[in-house]
């Protein structure tokens, strides 16, 4: 896999490369409210502008449904990169249109410009290798180089994570670099003890990952929703908690394993109920009280890990060389039911491992709980791609920029 590094060696003045980057941030309204993957990737787009390229970046955001919608709109992407790069960023109001044309053949050596949401183009997420192949040539037009830097994308079989780099000379940008870099840490080159925390609503979420880690964790703790089919399978009554009671079947044959193999699986002691969800808009107070685990009144649903629960994960976590976490404890955007989480990303901010949060919601709650990021060993942009290299999947993103 060419690096970034000897891309720019073999000299990109004057070239026009191709960023496909992961700007998929959250909105509200047209206001971000994490601009974390924007960062991420702000380094190897500045670093192709300082050296002379003429930067395309592109992404997608959101689930539009293969045709223009404002909602989903790259503009204040855009208009955040060009803050980042202190730097003013074209945008292009379509993807391969006159606009996106008119855009890039405007840029001269070391500008920047975004062109819009690449799922505004149904070829983009396509299961038709013609159409999704049409839509990559037409992107190809706009491009000498390919750098493919969104790694939150390339467990997707998309158009421009996919089948463009196959129609340019291509390499990886710093940002999938390191994540690649990270995630051999979790799977090949580990330091023990070895410590996962899972959590997130749906144990199917999970399965694969937990199959492959049975084989490389020292200890997995479970969480948030996902953790009511572990109390269940275990026998205990969950009230009207999450409940996948499909998997129950599996989740009995990975505890099996785990204590056949002396992989130690770590469940919740006490947990914080309520009678109904909480509103999130409002964050109106609840009525939250804690109960064993083992004792979840009938009518009440479990929305966070109870005070023995952190106090417990907290000292699984103490001694652990390695820590991969993902999935958060409970409903953390209330402040109800946020104390597990914290409690879990405060053990890690403690912790002397290497400590990897791995994306999605987690690195989410790590910026809105007020932690430092630095504080952390990394931070994954990619909850998605991360769980799939974990389960030894191969990623079609990084599979496409192997030479």
């Amino acid at each position: 896999m060419k690096t970034i590094d000897e891309l720019l060696a073999e000299g990109v003045a004057g070239k026009r490369v191709f960023v496909r980057a992961d700007l998929n941030v959250p909105l509200d309204g047209t206001t971000i409210t994490d601009d974390g993957r924007i960062r991420a990737v702000q380094p190897t787009i500045a670093r192709l502008a300082a050296a002379g390229a003429r930067v395309v970046v592109a992404s997608h955001l959101g689930r539009p449904k293969g045709a223009p919608d404002p909602a989903f709109s790259l503009a204040p992407a855009a208009a955040r990169l060009g803050e980042l790069l202190g730097a003013e960023v074209a945008f292009a109001t379509d993807t391969v249109g006159e606009s996106a044309r008119s855009t890039v053949a405007a840029l001269t050596d070391g500008q920047v410009a975004v062109i819009e949401n690449l799922r505004f183009n149904a070829g983009e997420t396509s299961k038709d290798d013609a159409e999704r192949g049409a839509f990559a040539d037409q992107l190809a037009e706009l491009a000498d180089v390919y750098v493919g830097d969104g790694f939150g994308a390339v467990h997707r079989k998309h158009a421009s994570v996919f089948d463009l780099p196959a129609r340019l000379p291509h390499a990886a940008g710093s940002l999938i670099a390191t994540e690649v870099g990270v995630l051999k840490k979790l799977t090949e080159d580990v330091t023990r003890p070895y410590a996962v925390v899972l959590g997130g609503s749906k144990v199917s979420d999970k399965l694969g990952v937990i199959d492959h880690l049975l084989e490389k964790a020292d200890r997995i703790l479970i969480g948030g929703g996902m953790a009511y089919t572990f109390l269940k399978a275990k026998g205990h009554e969950v009230g009207s908690s999450l409940l996948q009671e499909d998997q129950i079947p599996a989740v009995l044959e990975y505890l099996k394993r785990a204590e056949a193999k002396g992989v130690e699986f770590v469940l919740p002691v006490d947990v914080v109920v309520a009678e109904q969800f909480p509103d999130l808009k409002t964050k109106t107070p609840g009525a939250p009280a804690t109960v064993a685990a083992d004792a979840i009144p009938a009518g009440t649903m479990g929305l966070d890990n109870g005070p023995e629960t952190n106090k417990l994960y907290a000292s699984k976590l103490a001694d652990a060389a390695t820590v991969f976490w993902n999935g958060p404890m409970g409903v953390f955007e209330h402040p109800d039911y946020a104390e597990g989480t914290r409690a879990v990303a405060q053990a890690l901010v403690d912790s002397e491992a290497f400590t990897v949060v791995g994306g999605g919601d987690s690195a989410a709650a790590v910026r809105i709980l007020g932690f430092d990021e630095n504080a952390f060993g990394h931070i994954s942009t990619g909850g998605g791609a991360s769980l799939e290299y974990l389960e030894g999947k191969t990623l079609p993103g990084l599979a496409a920029l192997e030479d």
